[in-house]
């Protein structure tokens, strides 16, 4: 079964932002979206003010091969975005959301999210994750929803995949789960 982190780690990771400081308080927009959305780095980085519908409560996602979906915010994902504008976010006339917190305030790139999964896990004290980008988040979104009751093509969908068989990489089964309803072996001595 290949490594991930788990859900208590990944509330770790989020809380080990400091939300006293502008870097804080955009790090912790960052890693909810990633952690509840199970979005890449380049929707992050990519990621628009006109992509979130306030009324609707969506956030509209444009990824691989040009595809776009409109996705549910996750309430506080949408709360921690707005703490960012409002308290954070440095003035400069980008159209993305997530600016550099030190000038030039220019637009993330891909790279940086990924150092600010990779800081959180230090922060956090998480020193065995099997890797340390922001795709470590994207499999306990998968699973969590896994668990929450969607199916593997709602899940497929929420991390844009085309195929199944790559969500189900994503979505690994939780081996806790599975020892309640395991059956004994037939002609194994009884528990």
């Amino acid at each position: 079964m290949p490594r991930y982190i788990s859900t208590a780690e990944v509330d770790r990771v989020i809380a080990s932002c400091d939300v006293t400081t502008p870097r804080g308080i955009r790090d912790r927009a960052i890693l909810l979206l990633l952690a509840r959305l199970g979005l890449r780095a380049g929707d992050v980085r990519d990621m628009r003010l006109d992509d979130i519908n306030w009324r609707e409560g969506t956030l509209r996602v444009r990824g691989k091969g040009r595809r776009e979906i409109r996705l549910p915010l996750p309430q506080a994902a949408g709360d921690a975005i707005i703490d960012y504008l409002q308290e954070a976010r440095p003035d400069a006339a980008c159209e993305q959301i997530f600016l550099r917190t030190a000038a030039p305030h220019q637009p993330l790139a891909s790279s940086s999210v990924s150092s600010i999964v990779r800081l959180a896990l230090e922060r956090a004290g998480i020193n065995d994750a099997p890797s340390r980008g922001t795709n470590l988040l994207r499999h306990p979104a998968a699973t969590g929803m896994l668990r929450a009751g969607a199916t593997l093509d709602t899940i497929g969908t929420v991390l844009r995949h085309r195929s199944v068989d790559t969500t189900a990489h994503y979505a690994k089964v939780d081996i806790n789960m599975l020892l309640h309803i395991a059956q004994p072996w037939p002609g194994s001595a009884s528990c």
